[in-house]
């Protein structure tokens, strides 16, 4: 386990959570503490410019790259006034570099297996073990269901 993935877990920890989160905010990584992440979750190359929606949860064996964000997809109102729910990335999930996951109404489930590919934009949810890529992102293939 890195250093960037140890600070990620400590954020969890009452009396190093906060100086872990703001550690990792001057390393150019944005994972608020309300960011439930499971085990084995690898933050590839420091993951600088990661940022993450606070209301987002993230499975096991979870692969991110830098520059991925997930967040709201309607940032033009108020967060009072948006329809978005969260975003949950399943299981086994590879997010490549430079990724946006954005959601726009109601959760945004990511499946378990996904791969979306580098700089890919996806707006819609996806099933399980697919792999998308694009601007905006489209379904391009199916991966070995298999553990990462």
């Amino acid at each position: 386990m890195s250093f960037y993935e140890r600070l990620v877990y400590w954020r969890n920890s009452r009396i190093f959570g906060r100086l872990a989160y703001l550690a990792l905010k001057l390393l150019g990584v944005e994972i608020p503490l309300s960011v439930a992440i499971g085990p084995g979750f690898l933050l590839h190359h420091g993951g600088v410019g990661v940022v993450i929606h606070p209301k987002t949860v993230i499975g096991a064996r979870v692969g991110i790259y830098p520059g991925v964000t997930l967040g709201r997809a309607d940032v033009y109102r108020p967060a009072s006034a948006s329809q978005f729910s969260g975003i949950v990335v399943e299981d086994d999930v590879i997010l490549g570099a430079g990724a946006k996951i954005l959601g726009a109404r109601g959760v945004l489930h990511l499946g378990r297996g996904v791969v979306i590919g580098a700089n890919a934009v996806l707006t819609q949810s996806t099933g399980a073990w697919e792999i998308w890529a694009g601007a905006p992102a489209r379904l391009v293939g199916r991966r070995e269901n298999e553990a990462v």
